[in-house]
């Protein structure tokens, strides 16, 4: 066994020297982060002040911009401390931390837009029964469980890897992730390993396949339904959809990333398509369900546009 010692913080190696220029990049991305911000926190508003808007296809729209901000915040103020730093380093707690909420993040983030493809489904291909199917009490047990199960599972991931004696402090990353702390174990990961194969099994392949069984669903009944119905699937459909690819991309990469050797990949390009899933999927969901879906654009073009 290779020798440990008491592990107080962690050293991120995948910073680079960018000179003056860290002053430039840390005022990109803090003007991001204020526009991830303002982005998610305007749509909430406006999906709570307007009653029209109070339909569980919008309430959930409000849990995964919720989830937006959490993720934002887990990661940004974090990384933007680094960025001005010239010694890139991390506590221990403070790590510990950014894993869970990052994961937290990822979880919710899976998990809302499952319940999104089965809200999509029951409206498109059951339209009548639909006010029926998804009453508000289905709504609020869906929101909490698309909170409360992640939170959980993210905790006993937490507690596995807590109680690993460490060998090292090196995490070849920007952000702390939980695989990086796994691999610096110097004790038996077993536990970490059948806790890792149960969530892709149950939560990530459970959520692949229901995603696949309502779009199948959903695309069976507009080949078969008029245009109308078509013409709702598509509207509705299209900004989740369009959410969905750019958040499995991001996570596809990170995962490839995380076991497999990257190092024929130029360094910049793999720290921007690793962040990519918590930088631009935070900007990018608020953007297109602001200007895809025609109730929150029109309410929005009347909060913004108030005529004097």
């Amino acid at each position: 066994m290779a020798n440990s010692t008491a592990v107080s913080y962690f050293t991120l190696t995948a910073y680079f020297d960018a000179g003056l220029f860290k002053y430039l990049l840390f005022i990109i991305t803090m003007s991001l982060y204020i526009s991830i911000l303002c982005a998610n926190v305007f749509l909430i508003f406006v999906i709570c002040i307007n009653r029209n808007l109070h339909e569980p296809m919008y309430i959930f729209l409000c849990s995964l911009f919720t989830n937006e901000l959490q993720g934002s915040t887990g990661f940004f103020p974090v990384f933007l401390s680094q960025i001005i730093s010239d010694i890139h380093s991390i506590s221990l707690p403070l790590c510990f931390l950014q894993i869970f909420c990052l994961f937290s993040y990822i979880n919710v983030q899976l998990c809302n837009l499952t319940i999104m493809s089965y809200d999509r489904y029951l409206a498109i291909c059951y339209p009548l029964q639909y006010n029926t199917l998804m009453t508000f009490n289905k709504v609020a047990v869906l929101i909490a469980l698309t909170w409360i199960y992640p939170y959980f599972e993210v905790a006993v991931m937490m507690y596995f890897s807590a109680r690993l004696q460490l060998c090292g402090n090196i995490i070849n990353k920007v952000y702390c992730d939980n695989y990086s702390i796994v691999k610096l174990s110097c004790t038996d990961t077993a536990a970490n390993n059948v806790n890792g194969i149960v969530y892709i099994l149950f939560v990530v392949g459970g959520v692949v396949s229901l995603i696949i069984y309502t779009y199948a669903k959903i695309l069976q009944v507009c080949f078969s339904g008029s245009k109308q119905t078509r013409q709702k699937a598509v509207s509705t459909c299209t900004p989740h959809l369009a959410s969905l690819l750019n958040f499995s991309f991001g996570c596809l990469f990170e995962l490839i990333q995380s076991r497999f050797n990257m190092s024929h990949v130029p360094n910049v390009l793999r720290i921007f398509l690793s962040l990519y899933f918590l930088t631009c999927q935070p900007l990018f969901n608020p953007l297109l369900y602001g200007l895809k879906m025609s109730k929150i654009r029109s309410l929005c073009k009347s909060l913004l546009f108030v005529k004097m």
